[in-house]
């Protein structure tokens, strides 16, 4: 079932089942969130922008957290 703030549709559906939160949880923020950038990436839409481009930004999104946590491992 979707809820906006609890379930969001782009967190639950991927084929698996799997929601998003329960694999980012189990990792420090910035891989977290770049599991989370990835998961949705192609899946959420905005109005108003073509659908490439909004998995272009989040794929880019995901870069910046990893690219984050490079720099904290150096």
């Amino acid at each position: 079932m979707s809820d906006s703030v609890n379930h969001p549709k782009h967190y639950t559906s991927h084929p698996s089942g799997v929601e998003c939160i329960q694999v980012a949880e189990h990792y420090n923020f910035n891989v977290g969130n770049a599991i989370k950038y990835l998961w949705r990436a192609g899946i959420k839409t905005e109005e108003g922008k073509h659908p490439a481009d909004k998995q272009v930004e989040d794929l880019q999104k995901a870069a910046w957290y990893i690219n984050r946590e490079i720099k904290r491992l150096k």
